[in-house]
Order: structure tokens, then sequence, then C-alpha cells
């Protein structure tokens, strides 16, 4: 008999994030992170295996982060014109980290990342950022073009990087504020679905009392 309640949602998780520079970097790989940047994966608390890897990284320039999604076999489905439908990766920043709140303020994002359908050949990375659901503020919406990304597409996956320049998350002041509320969901249409922690049985999208918190360390 399976848990009323999943695991993952039982604890509060804090998860330290390097500081890095130079970031972003100039050439093929915008971000290029290193091992000790990779974000632990809770999937196993609730018996799920994970098909995606996270990185992150941050300077006082803004913060990065990078998805390697492994197994597949199928080319991927991206239509921009359905975000929340398409491959890819969705995050959600809080950069106030006030997780007391159950609707979204101002200095929350939701930014999608899909790893093609840019471009004149509809073969390059793109990201948007939406509105939050059921905000009570809203944050004001980047343009595409202000976030830099690179991706490298193989037969077994891809390895997508973003970088969200400190001028489109509002509020950011790392100097001041070091927490951050963070939440991802990672969708294929192959391999499924990954979520942080809680799924879909839960609204993660419009509540950031249900997210986790990024710690901006320097080492």
């Amino acid at each position: 008999m399976g848990s009323i309640v999943p695991h993952r949602f039982l604890f509060r998780y804090t998860f330290p994030v390097r500081h890095l520079q130079p970031l972003p970097k100039n050439g093929k790989q915008l971000l290029d992170l290193p091992k000790e940047c990779r974000i632990p994966d809770l999937s196993e608390l609730d018996r799920a295996k994970p098909f995606g890897e996270l990185h992150l990284a941050w300077n006082e320039g803004g913060l990065g982060i990078s998805v390697t999604v492994s197994g597949k076999k199928h080319p991927l489905v991206c239509d921009v014109s359905f975000p929340e439908e398409a491959d890819g990766l969705q995050v959600w920043l809080d950069t106030r980290n006030t997780q007391s709140i159950h609707r979204a303020s101002r200095f929350c994002h939701h930014f999608c990342l899909f790893p093609k359908e840019g471009g004149s050949k509809q073969n390059q990375p793109i990201a948007i950022q939406l509105p939050m659901a059921r905000a009570r503020e809203d944050a004001p919406l980047a343009d595409s073009n202000e976030i830099p990304l690179s991706v490298k597409i193989t037969k077994a996956g891809y390895k997508l990087e973003a970088w969200f320049p400190a001028e489109i998350l509002n509020g950011f002041d790392p100097e001041s504020n070091q927490l951050i509320g963070f939440y991802y969901y990672l969708r294929d249409a192959e391999l499924g679905e990954q979520f942080l922690t809680v799924g879909r049985e839960f609204p993660f999208a419009s509540d950031p009392s249900l997210w986790s918190t990024l710690e901006l360390v320097k080492q």
C-alpha cells in the first residue's frame, strides 16, 4: 500500500548553490558546471527513477542552471505553443524565499526552458517566462532573448544550459539575501515526469509554500 503523502513532502529542503566566476562563459558551453554543482535528486525517497540531472551555480551577475536528460530513444516533442506540455524544464524562483505565502508575490518567477523550437529552423533552444498562476502581484516578464541558452542534443537525450541575469530576476540581491525559493518540473513525452518534491497532486505551480530553498554560498 503506497503512502498517502509523498515522502518528499515530509521535509523542507535547502540546497547549497556554489559561487562560480566567470559565468556565463563564451563558447559552445554556456556554463559547463562541475559535478560539485549538482543538486541532489530526491526521487528515490518515493521509489521513482530520475531521468534528469540538474546543476546550479551563481554569482553577482545572476543564476545558472543546467539539465542533462538521458535514456531517450525517440525524438523530442517541443511545441512552444503549449509550453506546459512540451519536453523541457520548468523552473520557479522566489528571490525573497517567502515560504509562508500560498500565492505568488512580485518576487516569484516561472520560466520554461526548451531544448529546441527556437530560431528560424526551430532547432535552437528557447526560454519563455510565464506569469505566475494565481499571483497576488506579477513580476516583470523578461524577453526570451534576455536569457542566454546553449544545448547539446544527442540520440539518448540532451544537455540544456540557461543563464538568468540578475536584471530579469526581480528582487535578486545576494548581498543581503542568500536564500531563494526554488522548484522544478522536468517533462519528457517518452520518459515521463520528474519533480523536485511533490507532484501534480499539489499546486506547486502557484503555491510558493511548497517550494524548496537555494542557499547562495561562497566557498
